[in-house]
């Protein structure tokens, strides 16, 4: 969901009309403005007390997992659009001159013309953001979640070893980690041949 709503925010941010242009640069600068942590604490707090007095929900409905996953598209948003954003001025702007040469509309040439092209070089920082935002997983313990890390934190204190449970899930998060940022090497090497 953020790379979709980031698509569109890039969109906004490179339009002619300052309205779209303002609300998206203002979206983007308050969100990279935040910890990803106060964003969390504050969806973890405002968000359900909210959809439960708007949808009526009773208090026994818990929302946190969803509230996390608003939170991290939102958050995540800003960042994928100024990913896409530079990805798109990458482009020659004759690209898009051609295109609506041939008969396309602008939003038909953007995404048939100018976004293939243009993800051709935004896949590596796309990935990277996507292992970025795999380690700040772990940060849902704002909200009273149990992740991966808050499991083995668990265990540990009922078996009395914290030390190691911490030690492996530290290890388990590394070697995801290294082993998708050898992959994205490996990708980004091999579109380079």
């Amino acid at each position: 969901m953020g790379l979709v709503l980031g698509i569109l925010l890039a969109l906004m941010r490179l339009s002619n009309r300052r309205a779209l242009v303002f609300f998206a640069a203002g979206y983007v600068n308050v969100f990279r403005s935040i910890p990803l942590v106060m964003v969390l604490l504050w969806f973890f707090l405002l968000v359900p007390q909210f959809l439960q007095t708007v949808l009526g929900l009773g208090a026994a409905v818990d929302i946190r997992m969803t509230s996390a996953l608003v939170a991290f598209s939102l958050f995540e948003a800003a960042y994928y659009s100024e990913i896409v954003r530079a990805g798109i001025q990458g482009i020659s702007k004759g690209q898009m001159s051609a295109a609506q040469a041939l008969g396309m509309r602008y939003l038909q040439a953007m995404f048939h013309v100018v976004l293939p092209q243009a993800m051709r070089s935004m896949v590596p920082i796309l990935l990277t953001q996507g292992i970025v935002l795999f380690q700040d997983t772990s940060l849902v313990y704002v909200m009273a979640l149990s992740d991966f890390f808050g499991k083995a934190y668990d265990i540990g204190s009922r078996s009395g070893r914290v030390v190691e449970m911490l030690l492996f899930s530290a290890a388990v998060y590394f070697l995801l980690c290294f082993g998708f940022s050898l992959l994205l090497r490996r990708v980004t090497a091999g579109g380079r041949n």
